[in-house]
């Protein structure tokens, strides 16, 4: 089960890198963190201790909150600059 969740998050991180979407790269960093549920409840389950499941608890209530603040961001940024481009979004400035 770790190695699927490897293999699950190894194409996250390059889509993570080379897209050039705001929406694409969010929705990157919300499946890795699920990657990294999906370990450490395999590593829960074959050591056979719920420690990797109380931080799946813990990890789902950080990426609960980084999707509120993303989203928020993404939305300020939409609104001011009518465009999700990385590219159009160099600077921070209104």
């Amino acid at each position: 089960m770790f190695w699927r969740s490897a293999r699950f998050s190894s194409p996250l991180g390059t889509g993570f890198l080379i897209r050039r979407n705001v929406i694409t790269i969010f929705m990157c960093i919300e499946l890795m963190l699920n990657a990294v549920n999906l370990a450490f409840i395999a590593f829960a389950r074959h050591l056979g201790r719920a420690d990797g499941q109380i931080l799946v608890f813990f990890v789902i209530v950080v990426a609960a909150a980084e999707a509120v603040v993303g989203l928020a961001i993404i939305i300020a940024l939409y609104r001011n600059h009518e465009s999700l481009s990385i590219d159009d979004l160099d600077s921070l400035k209104l």
